[in-house]
């Protein structure tokens, strides 16, 4: 069954579907009815010669230069070449096929004022996956991704590129191998495809989705280690977390004390100190910080996702054209930031367990380095250099984007959100991310290696897959395939697949 854009109801969740599971699309036929509306509307007011921006007025520094009639039906077509100035590596599809999406759930409320076989070719773009060419970099975020979504105009005129069948291809060539018509680029047709902010809004939703789930890995790996580390589990008890009041904190317990349960832990029959180092007893507080972060900056996403982020916008029912800034990126980028900053955290932590993992002054027992012949052998020693030099450059990249606005179009568009920064900054990021957490899981079931008492049941299955990846070290060997791996299955979830398995939902 196909997915409704209707202008309301897209999700995280069903965007993820459409970007990368690539689940059939349709209008609903209220929207259908409201793009047609709007659209008679916007032709009276041409006929009238209203003067309406991007319609029949410059854009930028030139709105207030009107073009004539002849010039309105060549415009759309210039404004995209101008617009289409991106640079780099393509776009992954799936950050592509996920703004188209977003772009149709715009234009299906009926405020955009593009003909209905504009948006009705963006669905078919979808459905026979055939998904243009982007450059990775150009936008600054408002007016909108301007740049990225101008690529994507290009098809509209049979030009530009795209991808089909897993061919890199000249725009008009794929669009006749899928069997879609060329619209062309009529009045505001080109302005209603590109004014939004639909790369950045993709991409944090693709990242929303798999931030939550590194974060229920973030859990299993602390579990293995307080595991390894003979950890006092009071800072777990749930009721310690409701009584301060915050939902990520209640979260985050809930979901590590239920991957140790069953172990000796809780059972009162192993030593255990009466308070543990911070890095220890802090889990819940810090990953639940990073829960409460993803759960509002997702609030902000779908609201995104669901609303007009347009200009002009037209209002049919009042027969009024507003100019406005709907397309200004800032409501994403500014809670992106500080998901990007929250991920990194979760890192930093990361790393401080896993260091007290290899220290034999802070590991209650466990052999220097975890290897039992230190002084031949350096165990993970230098697992733990990798993981540090890869949260220097997270920290580096936690510097907000939505503060670094640089003036443009002759300061006409002198604040712009920078949002694309952030979503590029954010995938190096959770790239590092799924690498340093790799290492502590590593890590941690090289140290369980070493103990003798009964693990939680949920610690036990995130050891067992990863003894199907990365051998026990018993004598040093070259450790970046090792690193490699643990990344890669980081990245697969399967750690979290089957601990959920085993013991539930962690969320």
């Amino acid at each position: 069954m196909s997915i409704v854009l209707e202008g309301s109801g897209l999700t995280v969740e069903k965007l993820v579907r459409i970007a990368r599971n690539k689940e059939k699309v349709e209008l609903s036929k209220d929207s259908i009815e409201k793009i047609t509306t709007c659209r008679a509307m916007l032709e009276e007011k041409i006929k009238a010669h209203e003067i309406m921006y991007g319609v029949n007025t410059g854009i930028g520094e030139f709105s207030e230069v009107v073009l004539n009639d002849d010039q309105v039906k060549d415009f759309q077509k210039y404004l995209i070449y101008n617009h289409a100035a991106g640079i780099g590596d393509p776009m992954p599809i799936e950050w592509v096929r996920g703004a188209i999406a977003g772009r149709i759930n715009v234009h299906a409320h009926g405020n955009s004022g593009c003909r209905p076989e504009i948006t009705q070719t963006l669905v078919e773009m979808l459905n026979k996956d055939c998904i243009p060419v982007v450059c990775t970099k150009g936008s600054v975020g408002a007016c909108g991704d301007l740049a990225p979504m101008s690529q994507i105009a290009l098809l509209m005129m049979g030009e530009g590129e795209a991808f089909y069948n897993g061919e890199r291809l000249p725009g008009n060539v794929a669009f006749e191998k899928a069997g879609i018509k060329v619209p062309g680029l009529q009045a505001r047709d080109g302005l209603a495809t590109i004014n939004g902010s639909n790369f950045m809004t993709a991409i944090a939703a693709l990242h929303l989705y798999d931030i939550n789930r590194f974060l229920k890995q973030a859990e299993i790996a602390c579990a293995m280690t307080l595991e390894a580390l003979l950890a006092n589990m009071k800072p777990y008890d749930v009721r310690l977390h409701k009584l301060r009041g915050f939902s990520g904190a209640v979260r985050s317990s809930q979901a590590i004390k239920k991957c140790i349960e069953g172990s000796d832990l809780l059972t009162g029959k192993l030593k255990i100190k009466v308070q543990d180092a911070y890095s220890m007893r802090s889990t819940p507080q810090v990953i639940g910080a990073a829960h409460d972060a993803v759960a509002y900056a997702k609030s902000q996403i779908e609201i995104e996702l669901n609303g007009v982020g347009d200009n002009p916008i037209f209002i049919p029912e009042d027969k009024i054209t507003l100019t406005g800034a709907n397309f200004q990126g800032s409501p994403v980028s500014l809670p992106m930031d500080m998901v990007g900053a929250a991920v990194t955290m979760i890192c930093v932590l990361s790393e401080r367990r896993m260091n007290r993992l290899n220290n034999p002054a802070l590991s209650v027992g466990l052999p220097a380095f975890l290897t039992k012949g230190a002084g031949m052998f350096s165990g993970l020693m230098l697992s733990q250099y990798t993981a540090d030099m890869m949260i220097v450059e997270q920290r580096i990249l936690s510097t907000p984007a939505s503060i670094q606005s640089i003036p443009a179009a002759a300061d006409q568009e002198d604040f712009v959100s920078m949002g694309m920064n952030t979503a590029l900054k954010n995938t190096q990021i959770l790239d590092n991310a799924y690498g340093i957490l790799g290492i502590e899981f590593m890590a941690a079931a090289q140290a369980l290696d070493f103990r003798e008492h009964q693990t939680g049941k949920g610690v036990a299955k995130a050891k067992e897959v990863i003894r199907k990846h990365v051998e026990h070290l018993d004598v040093d060997r070259p450790l970046y395939p090792d690193h490699n791996k643990m990344k890669a299955l980081v990245k697969s979830c399967e750690i979290l697949e089957e601990v959920e398995k085993a013991v539930g939902s962690l969320e």
